[in-house]
This record gives structure tokens, sequence and C-alpha cells, in this order.
């Protein structure tokens, strides 16, 4: 039996395996191989690795772990989770059967792309949801952002420290009247109309193109589209989760335990606002320090 099994291995998965196995706890890593950035050129604000292309710190990050012999890193999908504290049962795409005391449920979110001709081929490039990640490389720019809740309206005042140039798009949405007087008063354009098309070149924004006709030529765009958890295991355990303007995420305690003892849960799965890598690896780290003290005897 494993001390825990983590069931996902991008940046959160692996800083918790890391804490796990400086422990020399055993522990098992089960990932598909797809994180949810690998559509971004280069990755930001992770410190010691600012500007270093994702996949490539997640591939640094497996080597290293290879020094540590309790860490077992498997190419699988986990497709069930059963038991209780102590004996937990996870089943593998492969038809493995593995058991550990604790779980740690890293597996993330997968962005829902609108059926918009473009906008898929420019995520990650152009189309970017967190001005921490991208904002400093396009500052002073013209900036867009696509209204998708109350929240926006926050991120226009977020993104005046970055740049003066900003057009907002309303994309079929109804904007509150007094929100409307606010971007107004901070002589932020509003434009109306349903996004329709992204004219890009390489996933480099050319146009945003509206069903009223009207072209807005834009340097980046900044979305969140709604997501979804990358697996259903939380589903079929009941595990509590909070609903955002985007999503869910799970619900977890200040130790990073869901509402099932013996589970925590790391990452974008469980972050409702701007998540970043260096929030994912701290996340992850602390979920592997607490599922380590929680089997202390």
């Amino acid at each position: 039996m494993d001390d825990v099994i983590i069931i996902g291995g991008s940046f959160a998965g692996l800083a918790g395996a890391l804490q796990l196995g400086r422990a020399r706890r055993k522990v098992t890593v089960l990932d598909t191989g797809l994180p949810r950035n690998r559509f971004a050129g280069h990755s930001h604000g992770l410190l010691g690795h600012d500007h270093k292309p994702p996949l490539d710190i997640l591939a640094e990050a497996r080597r290293q772990l290879a020094r540590y012999p309790a860490i077992k890193l498997v190419s699988a999908r986990a497709d069930s989770v059963s038991g209780a504290i102590d004996d937990f049962n996870v089943l593998t795409s492969d038809g493995e059967s593995l058991r550990a005391r604790r779980v740690i449920l890293s597996y993330g979110v997968a962005d829902q792309m609108p059926d918009v001709p473009g906008y898929a081929e420019s995520w990650g490039t152009s189309i970017v949801p967190c001005p921490y990640c991208d904002g400093f490389e396009v500052a002073g720019q013209h900036w867009g952002l696509v209204w998708s809740s109350p929240q926006s309206h926050n991120q226009v005042r977020l993104f005046h420290d970055w740049t003066d140039k900003l057009t907002l798009f309303a994309d079929g949405h109804d904007i509150p009247p007094d929100i409307q007087a606010d971007l107004a008063r901070r002589n932020i354009p509003v434009v109306d109309g349903r996004i329709v098309e992204i004219a890009h070149h390489k996933g480099h924004i050319a146009t945003v193109n509206l069903d009223t006709g009207r072209k807005v030529a834009v340097d980046i765009l900044f979305a969140n589209p709604r997501n979804k958890p990358s697996a259903s295991l939380h589903e079929s355990l009941g595990l509590a989760t909070v609903a955002t303007p985007v999503g869910i995420t799970l619900k977890v305690d200040e130790r990073r335990q869901t509402s099932m003892p013996g589970i925590y849960a790391a990452g974008d799965l469980t972050t409702p606002f701007l998540p970043s890598v260096t929030q994912a690896s701290s996340q992850g780290a602390m979920a592997g320090i607490f599922a380590q003290q929680s089997m202390l005897v």
C-alpha cells in the first residue's frame, strides 16, 4: 500500500510528490500528460523559472523527482476512487488497482472554448486569462477584455497597472447601469454585440469580429471561458464544491483537505480566481505536507 496516491501530475501534483518523497513517504503519481497551460509558449511569475516553457519546467521537475526512490510516476488515468481514509483504492485506465492511505486530487480543469472561429487557435497565445501571467509582456499595448461576470469590473481596475488602452467587449451580456457609468467615467469604451470570429495569424489576433459587422483591432484579448474539472472523480466521491462565475472548484479546508477525510486537493481544481503555476505549486506542496502530517503516529 502507498502512503499517498496523487491524481494529476502537473505543477500541483509534482510539488506534492516532492514534499512526500523528501519525507520518505511512498507515493504514486498518476498523470495523463495534458497540463492546462500546455498551450502557452512560456510560463511567467514562477520564481527561478520565469519565462520558461511550461512543459520544459515539468520535464525538469520529473527528472529531479527521479532521485527519490519513494516516488513513482505512472502515465495512466485514474478511473475511480473508492474506500475510506487509511484504505483507498484507485483503479487506473490500465486496469491496475492501487491502494493508499491518502489521496491528493490535482487533476486540474479543462477550459471550454466557445464555438467561435479562431478562438481556440488563439488560446494561450493572444487570448489569455491572467494579467499576472502574461501582462508584463504586453504592457502599454491595446488590451481587450471579454465581459463574463461582475468580476470583469474588478479586472478593469486591475488592468490599469499594465495599460491605459482597454476596450471591453460586452459579448451579448447586459452590463449593469452602475457599472456602465463607472466604465464611462474611466473612459473605457464598451463594444456591444456578440463575438463571432477571432481573425488571427498563427494565433496572433488581427481583429475581434462582431455580429454587428464591426471589427475591433486589439493586441491581446483577456477572457475567462467556462471550465470544468478534467475528471469526474470528485462527483462519484460526493465531494463538496463551490460555484464560481466560470465553473466549480472543490471545497477544501485550511489543510487542503476536501469534505471527505483523507482526500486532499490542490491546484486549479481548487482555485476560483486567477490560477497560476505559483499558486498550484504552493497548494500542491501544502497538500503533500498536510497529508504526510495526518499520518503521523
